[in-house]
C-alpha cells in the first residue's frame, strides 16, 4: 500500500466536499457546515482564490486531505502557511496518510521560503494532539484564537 500525496484538482471538489462533512460530524459540528459543491468549486479552484487543497490516496482511493493557504507574519516579513483543515477517512487511520500530508505542506512550506507553518486543533483531539507533537509541532498557549463570523460580522462591519 502506496500512499500518493497529490494537489486536488477541480474534479475533486465533491471528495472534498464529503471529507469535509465527515471532519464535521467527527468534531459534533455537523450543523455548522455550510459549503456545497459549488462554493468548494469556487473557493478553492476558482480565479483568485488564496486557498489550496491536498488529497492523499491508498491504492487510486482518496482518503484523506489538508485544505491550507498562506498567511503572512509581519515580524518575520515572510509568508506562512496556514493548515485549515487535515482529515483522514477512519478506515485509512493509523496508515500514516496524516503525518505524510504535513510533511508535504512542510515541504511546500520550506520551497516558498515560509517562516512557519500553523493550525489549530480541537483540545479534545487527543488523537491529533499525539500526532503533532510526536513531529515535534508544540501549542501556543499564551495565544487566544477570536472570531467573528455571521450576523456578528455583519453587524459589527455595517456600525
Amino acid at each position: 500500500m502506496a500512499l500518493i500525496i497529490r494537489e486536488a484538482v477541480p474534479a475533486d471538489a465533491a471528495t472534498i466536499l464529503r471529507f469535509i462533512r465527515e471532519l464535521a460530524i467527527y468534531e459534533k459540528a455537523e450543523h455548522e457546515v455550510a459549503a456545497t459543491l459549488e462554493t468548494v468549486t469556487s473557493s478553492i479552484f476558482g480565479e483568485g482564490s488564496v486557498t489550496r487543497a491536498l488529497i492523499c490516496e491508498s491504492d487510486g482511493e482518496p482518503i484523506g486531505m489538508a485544505v491550507w493557504f498562506f498567511s503572512y507574519s509581519t515580524w518575520q516579513a515572510r509568508n506562512g502557511l496556514y493548515l485549515e483543515d487535515l482529515y483522514v477517512t477512519p478506515d485509512a487511520r493509523g496508515l500514516g496518510a496524516g503525518k505524510a500530508l504535513l510533511k508535504k505542506l512542510a515541504q511546500i512550506a520550506l520551497d516558498n521560503e515560509c517562516g512557519r507553518f500553523e493550525w489549530s486543533v480541537l483540545d479534545w483531539n487527543e488523537p491529533a494532539i499525539r500526532v503533532y507533537e510526536a513531529i515535534g509541532a508544540e501549542p501556543m498557549s499564551e495565544w487566544i484564537r477570536y472570531r467573528l463570523s455571521g450576523e456578528t460580522l455583519e453587524a459589527f462591519a455595517n456600525t
